[in-house]
């Protein structure tokens, strides 16, 4: 006669683990939030550089019309002509210029490069406006002075000298770029550190991850959709990095100190680099020194990067190659490190005695 069983009763959580739970999530939900909408909402129109070409003292008197316009959004910087101020544009040393006519009743003209930042060229395009209506009013007041009419004004010229793509316009590929790349390193990283073992197969599989990964993408952006207008096997290597850095970070943290690692990992990458990329915006925007400190996390400096070699060939692009490279060195060491941590934990745990019972 068989005895009847009973079915086990279900455990019910605690009312406190399920307040804490609430509580937790609610915290972390505004925090993310918070890490994304942080650097737009403090964002503040500042310090941008701009190139300003022309006498000494006609220069003056467009710094101060500036800085009366708006207070602290320009830096500016002098220099001899047009050709210098183009030079500083294309290393990236300037958002814009200013070139000033020569003579008196020439034309002014404002420089721009919308691939480098839209939103500079807007409010360049709005400096520009507002130069007109100077002018106009300058005239008018003149002409009322004198009891003549008006004198012609000359219209002050805007010429884009490193304009986009005409496949993306609006600059709008190429941010949503970004993204994909952060999740990319993270996806990969977080797949390897979980499912394979052995620092060598690691490294192995970072490696061909970033190299094929990072063709993929290349292909997407780049021949695809045409969002990227560099060469190929250059973007390529931009990408493939990337990737790498990104990977290789989290597969070193989680090999250095465990699960844990993945997630610091996706903190730097998601929650504190991304925010600070300064792909949508200039970095001089954010407080303090934090736009500077967003080019040394991977998001950050893979965009300058990408962004150089698409439309600023003449501009540097040592650092970012650098910071990049640091990234998948530095979790390269941290894999080495935690292997020798791993084989000393298997080590231990083979010389533990089997259990006679």
């Amino acid at each position: 006669m068989s005895t009847p069983t009973t079915s086990p009763r279900a455990v019910h959580s605690t009312w406190s683990a399920t307040l804490r739970i609430v509580v937790g999530a609610s915290v972390l939900v505004a925090l993310v939030l918070l890490a994304f909408a942080w650097p737009t909402h403090t964002a503040k129109v500042k310090d941008m550089p701009l190139a300003v070409a022309g006498a000494p003292q006609a220069v003056a008197a467009v710094e101060k019309q500036l800085a009366t316009a708006a207070e602290g959004a320009f830096s500016i910087h002098e220099v001899t002509d047009r050709a210098a101020a183009e030079e500083m544009v294309k290393k990236r040393e300037a958002y814009g210029a200013i070139v000033l006519p020569s003579a008196p009743g020439g034309q002014t003209e404002v420089l721009t490069a919308s691939a480098g930042s839209a939103v500079v060229t807007q409010a360049l395009g709005q400096v520009a406006a507002g130069m007109n209506a100077a002018q106009a009013q300058a005239a008018q007041a003149q002409a009322a002075a004198s009891g003549t009419a008006p004198a012609a004004v000359v219209p002050v010229k805007v010429t884009d000298i490193v304009p986009l793509v005409k496949d993306d316009a609006r600059g709008q590929g190429f941010m949503l770029i970004g993204l994909p790349m952060a999740m990319g390193g993270m996806i990969g990283g977080v797949l390897i550190a979980m499912t394979i073992t052995g620092s060598r197969r690691r490294l192995a599989a970072i490696t061909g991850y970033a190299v094929l990964a990072g063709l993929l993408l290349t292909f997407v952006v780049h021949t695809w959709f045409g969002w990227l207008p560099a060469n190929f096997m250059t973007s390529w290597g931009a990408m493939a990095l990337t990737l790498a850095a990104t990977a290789s970070a989290i597969v070193g943290l989680h090999a250095l100190i465990g699960r844990a690692g993945i997630a610091i990992g996706a903190i730097l990458t998601m929650f504190v680099g991304n925010p600070l990329s300064s792909l949508a915006m200039p970095k001089e925007w954010l407080p303090s020194f934090w736009g500077e400190l967003g080019q040394f996390f991977v998001p950050g400096a893979s965009g300058n990067l990408l962004r150089s070699l698409a439309y600023f060939p003449d501009a540097s692009t040592v650092r970012p190659w650098l910071v990049l490279t640091g990234w998948a060195v530095v979790g390269i060491v941290l894999s080495l490190m935690g292997r020798h941590r791993d084989e000393e934990v298997v080590h231990l745990e083979g010389m533990v005695e089997p259990d006679a019972s």
